[in-house]
């Protein structure tokens, strides 16, 4: 099981966003997405779930074809890949468990109000929220409400979209360090659109950088370290 992107290509208008694009996700492993802003890293992500297609290319889940599917296809691949964008995205109307519960159907609702604690509980959360509604509780704890929904269906894959924007470093970092806590104990495979190369030096398992719409390199955090191009050189003496 793993995510392909073979030869994939993408443009809005004349500007090319993803030129030939081709890299594996493996099973298991946590992989940071990394460039500049408009480098093509979210459009990335919303590939692999079918909010974009390729116009050229195919991108693969699970050896399924995601840009052939039809709108139940989609349906089924996206059970199996949870999407966490920049904002949380909750519904001001809900509590936070039914904002939990959300995706959570056809099922006992004893059963609902266990897994969205265990879900809860995942994010360092509990029960003494759930009758809040987002406007009530913090940025950051919205944030984690938002993974927690997230979590509920079960998904195999994690993808998080830009998942520390608006949040300040102590939070940031709490943030980046429930990523890697819950990759691991779910063994899930995660990928990790971000600008943050402290971030990803330290949890990532390997690092995929974009620039000009095409990959500039892909390899281990050590590889990554000694790349010899420029932009990857003022990444790392960001991250420093």
């Amino acid at each position: 099981m793993s995510i392909i992107f073979d030869n994939v290509y993408k443009a809005f208008g004349p500007k090319k966003i993803l030129d030939g694009v081709s890299f594996t996700v493996d099973t298991g492993e946590i992989m940071f997405i990394l460039g500049k802003s408009g480098m093509g890293k979210s459009v990335t992500l919303k590939n692999v779930v079918g909010l974009l297609k390729p116009d050229r290319g195919n991108v693969f889940v699970d050896k399924m074809t995601i840009n052939e599917l039809d709108e139940d296809g989609l349906e089924g691949a996206r059970k199996i890949c949870g999407m966490v964008f920049q904002h949380p995205a909750l519904l001001d109307s809900l509590n936070v468990y039914q904002n939990v519960a959300f995706g959570l159907r056809g099922i006992p609702e004893a059963r609902i109000r266990e897994r969205v604690l265990e879900c809860l509980k995942l994010v360092h959360l509990d029960e003494s929220i759930f009758k809040r509604k987002p406007p009530e509780i913090s940025y950051g704890m919205q944030k984690r409400v938002s993974l927690a929904r997230t979590l509920a269906p079960g998904p195999r894959y994690l993808l998080f979209d830009e998942p520390t924007t608006g949040l300040d470093p102590i939070t940031t970092n709490a943030v980046n360090e429930l990523i890697f806590e819950l990759s691991r104990k779910l063994k899930v495979t995660s990928v990790v659109v971000s600008h943050d190369m402290g971030c990803a030096l330290r949890i990532a398992d390997r690092i995929l950088v974009l620039d000009q719409g095409k990959v500039l390199a892909l390899g281990s955090v050590e590889e990554i370290k000694k790349s010899p191009a420029q932009l990857i050189r003022d990444f790392l003496m960001e991250a420093i």
